[in-house]
């Protein structure tokens, strides 16, 4: 059957193939505890190792018992639009409508629709390397090209401003960011995001923010959304990581006002809704018990990264940017092997612990880098850290 083009210029999601690979060991009786094995580590995916809290959960089970299961708006539910709006005033000390916020099918649906209203074929998006694979093959789904612009740790793996300005063409229609990053955990300065944003509507394009990992910054500075440097900015969010909704496929648009109608049109067409049950529950989200939940949960991915960071550099690997965000290290074995994706499979069979090799996430020295996420038990974390220890030392 003949494939339309775009798919050649998507590629493999070399994360879920390391998944597979692991849990393909996991399997084994190298792995059985009942046969003297030991199971698997998993630092390899980025889904926080908490659940749903359990006030979420009771009013995913209130709204089915109360048949509350039917479509909602393409929008989404205007009680959760006005939770999540209310959510920035008290987080972040800014005013966003709630007619400004669409609530998606997670935070991938929100990408998506963005990329399908703002590029097509022709245009070109400058991205940072390294960044998240699946966001720019969004934006390759819609035709448009993705230019990666090598980012190195002296600028925290983030564009700059002056790149975006050297970069620019006839043919770029804006920018994709992800500030708390993935892989990097690193955010983009408030003053240089002040500056992108305002680069990029001089020139008449568009700023599109990843923010899914805002909720888990650690650092005040840095705890800033990109909604705050103007009404043009477009950020996505999600119930996955903060909230730690990851099943349940919920996430949020922030728009301009005029792009409103445009996606709400475009939603209506591709999915027609999210999930009835998932917004419901989400509005448990809000509850002040429920958010000190969070901020407990919050507390301890930054007390395992101020664990975990230290321990990797004890054991040799170069990690030059402290993660500020998310629950990701980007740590650099070159010291131990010339490629991460040969490493990552060596520690899998050696150590049975589970990483994430760059091939992924970039094409400017991938080679080098691992994400490492510490969204699992501090247990799991400090355990990781042994055995990957001795299988470090030199072969006899």
């Amino acid at each position: 059957m003949k494939l339309a083009g775009r798919l050649d210029h998507i590629e493999p999601f070399y994360v879920m193939e390391c998944a597979k690979a692991a849990r393909e060991i996991a399997r084994s009786p190298a792995c059985d505890p009942a046969l003297g094995g030991r199971r698997m580590i998993y630092l390899n995916i980025g889904e926080p190792d908490f659940t749903a809290p359990e006030r979420v959960q009771q009013a995913a089970t209130a709204c089915i018992k109360a048949g509350h299961t039917q479509y909602t708006p393409a929008q989404g539910l205007p009680e959760l639009r006005e939770q999540i709006s209310h959510w920035y005033r008290e987080r972040f000390g800014l005013e966003i409508p709630a007619q400004r916020i669409m609530i998606t099918a997670g935070a991938s649906a929100g990408l998506q629709l963005a990329c399908l209203a703002l590029f097509e074929q022709g245009d070109q998006v400058l991205m940072p390397d390294p960044c998240y694979p699946c966001n720019r093959h969004f934006v390759a789904a819609t035709d448009a090209q993705p230019v990666l612009l090598n980012c190195g740790p002296e600028q925290r793996f983030q564009l700059s401003c002056a790149q975006v300005q050297a970069a620019w063409t006839p043919q770029t229609r804006g920018v994709l960011l992800a500030s708390p990053s993935n892989p990097t955990g690193t955010s983009i300065a408030p003053e240089e995001m002040a500056a992108i944003v305002a680069a990029v509507r001089q020139r008449g394009g568009v700023t599109l923010v990843d923010e899914i990992y805002l909720g888990l910054s650690y650092d005040e500075r840095f705890a800033q959304s990109a909604l705050a440097y103007g009404d043009d900015v477009i950020s996505v969010n999600s119930f996955s990581k903060y909230f730690g909704m990851t099943g349940w496929r919920l996430g949020w648009l922030v728009l301009p006002p005029d792009l409103v109608g445009p996606l709400e049109r475009l939603a209506q067409n591709l999915y027609i809704c999210p999930s009835s049950i998932a917004q419901h529950a989400a509005l448990a989200c809000f509850e002040p018990e429920t958010i000190a939940e969070f901020e407990r949960r919050r507390a301890e991915f930054r007390a395992r990264r101020d664990a975990i960071v230290p321990a990797l550099e004890s054991l040799g690997f170069k990690v030059p940017v402290q993660p500020d965000g998310a629950f990701y290290v980007w740590m650099d074995c070159s010291a131990f092997a010339s490629d991460s994706w040969d490493f990552c499979f060596n520690m899998m069979r050696r150590a049975h612990v589970a990483l994430t090799p760059g091939r992924d996430f970039g094409r400017h020295g991938a080679e080098r880098w691992v994400r490492l996420s510490f969204a699992s038990s501090m247990d799991d974390l400090m355990e990781a850290v042994a055995r990957l220890s001795q299988a470090l030392q030199p072969q006899a």
